[in-house]
């Protein structure tokens, strides 16, 4: 009979614990070095937040050259204010700004290249440079405008503003030169708890004429694209207060500011998909030399263009990757909402009214008044109109025109796009989107007769005054020589309503 013997309860569990330890150690194999050209599954960055770089681990250098197409159609209602009273428009006794003056439409054409080098980790330098094939305006008719649009376009007495349908010359060539720099301050991709966060900003150079209001039709004896101090748009110097710059100029195409872009952007990657969000804001300071320079003046309200900012929300969705191979689908869904400040900019009606014969619009106005040395509140009650306004015009200060560029009210636009890129091979990649923008409603014509900045002296006062019942003013301001009565007063101003651009866009891109 064999004797019973007694086991130990920790030697046998020891294997079970040996192979236990073993198990919970194989992880740590996760934290090995990685190959340089190891596939890197789901922790990829996206495209928005994708920067390029050098002196990374088995590739020193990196450079991205791409080429894209883009072709957006926008169509908006151009209406104005008035006090007719009329079905649909007014009872009488106030203003609407329901009066049908135009349909607009335009379309722009555009080949994009860019150029991205890898500077270092995580950084990049790109060079941008839209090329406008083509550019084209158009106002017509709009629900039976054309048939009234001696009421509708309505300047002084017995003067029209312009004609209806209007065109515009088509405009080509460089629309500016950008360069910038980005940056990942965080990269999913080497560290997978952390998303990916980019920052970049971006310089925008004008290197084309800018743009000048022109007509396609210009009346007889009068020139395409006329001088905004030759009063009869003839060509010539034969008035009093034209200007000596004759000569016939171009339509152009670039917008003659110099432009400042800061852009931030956000995204993580949670397996197949990866939502972003961003932000980005856009400064635009003009150049002198261009139509800007005309009304840059002190006692101007606005001469400055808009501000815009915007903020981006998206989600990309990579449904299918082959990393192996560098292959992948990724479709990309946006939205994006921006703000326009108040600025002096290219309206809808930018060629059409700059490019007018009218009077109101065409003759001069100074940009100073100075103290009436004529001013005797006596003289005036006997009957000498000349010595009874304490502020008059000073010729001898700059003379200004109009140029079509006007003071457009605060507004925001709306854009949803998808597309979808293909990386077909590990050297190149190619993406096609559509996209869908609304701009809210807003006025083309802002400016305040009087600037209140400016209100201590009396001399220079001009009209900006109040009389009191003793006979003594209070100065209201300075007036603004950028005001034009037939389209800024109250009751003669523009609007832009239904606004709406439809975009396709197509690119490719190769790495190297």
């Amino acid at each position: 009979m064999r004797a019973a013997t007694r086991v130990d309860p920790g030697v046998a569990l020891a294997p079970l614990a040996a192979a236990a330890a073993l198990l919970a150690a194989s992880p740590a194999a996760a934290d090995e070095p990685r190959s340089a050209t190891e596939p890197r599954l789901m922790v990829e960055t996206g495209e928005i937040t994708s920067v390029i770089d050098a002196f990374d681990d088995g590739d020193n250098f990196d450079l991205n050259f791409s080429f894209g197409f883009e072709h957006a159609s926008k169509s908006a209602k151009i209406r104005r204010e008035t006090s007719i009273a009329a079905p649909g428009l007014s009872t009488g006794g106030y203003t609407s700004n329901l009066l049908n003056v135009a349909s607009y439409s335009e379309a722009t054409s555009k080949f994009n290249m860019r150029l991205d080098v890898g500077v270092y980790r995580d950084l990049a330098l790109y060079l941008r440079m839209p090329l406008i094939l083509s550019h084209s305006r158009e106002l017509t008719d709009l629900d039976g405008s054309a048939a009234h649009q001696a009421v509708a376009l309505a300047g002084a007495p017995g003067e029209q503003l312009f004609s209806l349908p209007f065109t515009s010359p088509n405009r080509s060539g460089i629309e500016y030169l950008a360069v910038g720099v980005d940056v990942n301050i965080m990269n999913q991709a080497r560290d997978r708890t952390k998303p990916t966060w980019l920052f970049g900003i971006e310089g925008r150079f004008p290197v084309s004429e800018p743009m000048h209001a022109c007509t396609e039709t210009p009346k007889s004896g009068q020139v395409k694209c006329a001088d905004p101090s030759d009063i009869n748009r003839n060509g010539q110097t034969d008035l009093p207060f034209e200007g000596e710059r004759m000569a016939q100029r171009e339509p152009g195409v670039s917008r003659g500011t110099i432009g400042l872009e800061v852009h931030t952007y956000l995204s993580k990657r949670i397996k197949y998909v990866e939502p972003y969000g961003g932000f980005k804001a856009l400064f635009e300071f003009h150049q002198e030399s261009s139509d800007y320079g005309l009304t840059d003046l002190q006692t101007s309200l606005v001469n400055h263009p808009p501000l815009v900012g915007s903020v981006m929300l998206g989600l990309m969705v990579i449904p299918w990757e082959n990393r192996e191979k560098f292959t992948g689908l990724t479709f990309d869904l946006r939205f994006t909402g921006e703000y326009h400040s108040e600025g002096r900019d290219y309206s809808e009606l930018f060629d059409a009214l700059g490019s007018s014969d009218a009077g109101t619009l065409r003759q001069p106005q100074w940009a100073a008044f100075r103290e009436n040395e004529a001013y005797n509140v006596a003289a005036c009650r006997n009957g000498n109109p000349s010595a009874c306004a304490p502020s008059v015009i000073d010729q001898g200060s700059q003379r200004t025109y109009f140029t079509g560029l006007s003071d457009v009210q605060p507004y925001g636009s709306y854009r949803g796009s998808a597309s979808v890129t293909w990386r077909a091979a590990e050297l190149v990649k190619f993406q096609l989107g559509v996209g869908f923008r609304h701009d809210q409603g807003h006025g083309i014509g802002g400016d305040q007769p009087c600037n209140s900045q400016y209100k201590s002296d009396i001399g220079a006062a001009g009209p900006c005054r109040r009389q009191h019942d003793d006979g003594s003013f209070t100065v209201t301001g300075s007036p603004n020589p950028n005001y034009r009565p037939t389209i800024n007063a109250i009751g003669r101003r523009f609007y832009v309503n239904d606004s709406n651009t439809f975009d396709i866009f197509a690119s490719g891109t190769f790495m190297f």
